[in-house]
């Protein structure tokens, strides 16, 4: 993304480390009032985008807002809305309720993106890789799965830090779809 606007919105998602796999706040997010405050300077410079409320529920997420997050993505009822009602839900974390979001987004038009983003993270292991890039296409039930199975152990362990990577990829692809 090559716009200022894309820019200052993706500058929003660099933080000194991924968003943990759950619910946790980690040091360095910005606090609601200004995040939002951001997001409606950024709207009103640059012209609010016909998606600005799931960027916002996005973001919101993000900086591990859920309750705010939640609220705005839960009143979204179509594949964008329940893609960040899904990601929500993984993080809280609720597996079940999540991959029930994800069977409402389906084939998500960010998942192209998200595969490319995804397959150089995952080099390394290729038993994940075969796990989530089933056929080269995301599979988000998958990452799901995975993020479950990585929560029952220190948060220290080997996937911890790939499952935190590939969830930020997750996030930048959904931010340059609903930014399109």
């Amino acid at each position: 993304m090559s716009s200022p606007f894309h820019k200052e919105l993706h500058a929003l998602i660099t933080q000194p480390s991924p968003a943990a796999l759950g619910p946790a706040a980690r040091p360095g997010t910005l606090a609601q009032a200004d995040l939002n405050r951001a997001l409606d300077e950024l709207f009103r410079r640059h012209g609010s985008p016909a998606k600005a409320e799931l960027i916002r529920a996005l973001l919101l997420l993000w900086h591990d807002h859920h309750d705010a997050s939640h609220t705005i993505s839960q009143s979204i009822e179509n594949p964008d809305g329940s893609l960040v009602h899904g990601i929500l839900h993984r993080r809280e974390p609720d597996y079940w309720n999540a991959k029930y979001w994800f069977r409402h987004v389906g084939q998500h038009p960010c998942f192209a993106e998200l595969a490319k983003l995804a397959a150089p993270l995952l080099a390394a292991d290729a038993k994940l890789s075969a796990q989530l890039l089933t056929g080269g296409a995301w599979d988000a039930s998958a990452f799901v799965d995975a993020v479950e199975v990585a929560a029952s152990k220190p948060a220290t362990d080997a996937p911890h830090p790939l499952l935190r990577a590939l969830q930020q990829a997750e996030t930048e692809a959904a931010l340059d779809y609903f930014l399109t």
